[in-house]
């Protein structure tokens, strides 16, 4: 492709989403860059404080605790208070969090505090999403949601290189970065961003204190209730917990079968370097394609590609591994946020968004469960034969879902078609009709038509 069609290419990528997205987008962008607590945790509980690794898995399951627990608090927060002071709490939370995290001592209180910071951190993701779906055209959420995603890998990316180098000065001021950096985001979210949140469609008489009764009243009874989007849930655990064994399975079985931290971590850097180059275009290449054969698609990648890994023995067939994996990320990602948008009240969005956060931060607490399961009990192999099997069994699933939605819209739009009035039909002719007896002379020649009906 030429100079002039890479300019066109990236021009119509961005073009057409409005101011706000682009501020949210800054914001999510800034507060990936200073991502380096998630990093590093794990070397400065074991390195800098002498703690045990043991200790180190245990405040990194309270800390994927927290955000389970806040899923479903931030998303009712993000319908009745709005999407705008949910991330305002949300990232004023993290950052005096974040910064409390590098000065406590003893290891109840590291525990307590990371605990919190897993609730504040995973916050404002219903909020994002929810606010994201109110501001973005339907027609453009598949590219928004994919621009945002890419953002989020480009800053994590970033932020991973740069951890490093900041441990080796001081884990404090990787601490202190974080905290700034996110109150940063409060601070653009604050000047930049106008609460998005729709109100309720106004009651039929026109009364504006009728219109909170016109829409039924959305609870997580309600999303639970929902028996399709819980499938949806549901499917997306199952593919969240193949993604996850990108970081606990595979570097614990690299590291069985010989290979050192460095080689897991080239490994793994093909899939931020991947998800960079290969997002935007290749959400150019799907935007307007079948959904529910991406969806099907991307979890027989993710399933397989980790599957795949039974058979690498060197840096370079892992590497390739992590290449068929990251393209079904890069698909699923943006599909699957759409779909969530798609079935999700536009009054209860954040309580919708709110349940689909918690399937990705449960997946977060089982995946390091069943890895270290499986791999103790049965060898790594079992471990990438058992995802193959799950993205087989999510394939099938999103492939009966989204049948299912799609006749469900026929049905829908067949319904509501227009029904032709009785004065409009054609009216059915006997088959023997009796002929009229001729008309006098004085009547008009042209009003036996009318006997036989206007067509």
């Amino acid at each position: 492709m030429s100079v002039a069609g890479l300019r066109r290419a990236a021009r119509e990528s961005v073009s057409g989403l409005p101011r706000e997205f682009w501020w949210l987008w800054t914001s999510t962008l800034v507060n990936r860059l200073g991502g380096f607590v998630a990093t590093f945790m794990a070397l400065y509980l074991t390195i800098d404080r002498g703690y045990s690794a043991s200790y180190a898995g245990l405040v990194a399951a309270l800390h994927g605790l927290g955000g389970v627990v806040s899923s479903l608090e931030a998303g009712v927060m993000t319908d009745r208070l709005g999407r705008r002071p949910t991330l305002l709490v949300a990232q004023a939370s993290t950052a005096l969090s974040v910064a409390l995290l590098g000065f406590v001592q003893g290891p109840v209180a590291i525990a307590a505090v990371a605990f919190l910071v897993g609730m504040a951190s995973n916050a404002s993701r219903p909020a994002v999403q929810a606010m994201m779906a109110d501001i973005v055209r339907p027609e453009d959420r598949i590219r928004a949601f994919s621009l945002n995603y890419w953002a989020i890998n480009l800053g994590f990316a970033v932020s991973s290189m740069a951890a490093g180098f900041i441990a080796e000065v001081s884990y404090l001021a990787g601490f202190l970065i974080e905290a700034g950096m996110t109150m940063a985001c409060a601070v653009l979210i604050f000047v930049k961003l106008p609460e998005s949140r729709p109100e309720k469609t106004p009651g039929k008489g026109g009364d504006a204190d009728a219109s909170a009764d016109s829409e039924p009243a959305v609870s997580l009874g309600t999303v639970l209730r929902d028996g399709r989007y819980m499938s949806v849930v549901g499917l997306s655990f199952l593919v969240a917990v193949i993604f996850q064994q990108a970081y606990v399975g595979l570097p614990v079985a690299m590291g069985e079968a010989g290979f050192t931290p460095a080689d897991y971590g080239m490994a793994i850097a093909v899939n931020g370097v991947l998800i960079v180059v290969l997002q935007i275009p290749v959400t150019r290449f799907i935007e307007h394609r079948d959904p529910r054969l991406l969806l099907v698609a991307s979890s027989l990648l993710a399933g397989y590609g980790f599957g795949l890994t039974a058979f690498a023995g060197s840096v370079g067939v892992f590497a390739l591994t992590v290449c068929v994996w990251t393209l079904a990320e890069i698909v699923n990602a943006p599909i699957q946020t759409g779909l969530v948008v798609r079935l999700s009240p536009a009054h209860g969005r954040g309580r919708y968004q709110g349940m689909y956060t918690m399937s990705w931060a449960v997946a977060a607490l089982v995946a390091p469960l069943m890895s270290g399961f499986v791999i103790d009990r049965w060898g790594a192999e079992w471990l990438w034969g058992t995802c193959a099997v799950i993205g087989t069994v999510a394939a099938a699933g999103y492939w009966a879902l989204m049948r299912g939605l799609a006749e469900e819209e026929t049905e829908t739009v067949t319904s509501e078609a227009p029904e032709i009035p009785e004065t409009s039909k054609v009216p059915e002719i006997p088959e023997n009709p009796e002929i009229p007896e001729a008309p006098e002379a004085s009547e008009p020649r042209v009003a036996a038509k009318a006997d036989v009906g206007a067509v």
